[in-house]
């Protein structure tokens, strides 16, 4: 399936299904090689990373304790507010902890700079992050993601856990808003 229709909006495929899954493997064996002999806490930023998450930690060779954070900037647009809000807070302790966050898409790095900070006040040894995606073009934070599956152009994208208006999650593929 080349296009999609969301509701009101057209969008066109931007990474197959097949793309995505040999990044996240190559992304497994590369935290596999860094992580080595360590036990890092998996963080996984909810609603958009829950598949990436799931499907990265099943190529992990090791067994991870993995958690779950939501944080929304949306409010139900398209583009980020940079108002961050904690809807869903980290119940498990950081402390003297590596924190590895797993994000579905990084653009402003607003909300990443933001659960950095958040994350290292509560004591963790380090926090790092790896991102499906992300948009360098309109990078704005500090420090950018240490793992990246796939640099994208600075668009409106769908599909495989990430939203528009709560539809999409579903597609297998990952889709660009025509404009």
């Amino acid at each position: 399936m080349n296009e999609v229709k969301i509701l009101d909006k057209d969008f066109t495929l931007l990474i197959s299904e097949s793309e995505l899954q040999d990044q996240i493997y190559l992304l497994a064996q590369q935290l596999n090689v860094i992580y080595a002999g360590c036990d890092p806490m998996i963080v996984s930023v909810l609603n958009g990373s829950f598949i990436f998450a799931a499907d990265l930690v099943r190529h992990l060779n090791w067994d991870p304790e993995i958690h779950f954070i939501r944080v929304n900037s949306y409010k139900g647009s398209m583009t980020s507010s940079g108002e961050m809000h904690m809807l869903l807070d980290l119940k498990a302790s950081v402390e003297g902890r590596d924190v590895l966050l797993v994000e579905d898409i990084v653009d402003t790095g607003n909300t990443l700079e933001w659960l950095r900070h958040r994350i290292k006040r509560c004591g963790a040894a380090s926090v790092r992050l790896v991102t499906l995606l992300f948009k360098e073009e309109a990078f704005q934070a500090e420090t950018p993601p240490e793992f990246i599956g796939f640099n994208i152009p600075n668009a409106f994208v769908v599909g495989y856990g990430m939203d528009y208006a709560e539809r999409g999650r579903n597609l297998s593929a990952i889709y660009r808003l025509i404009i």
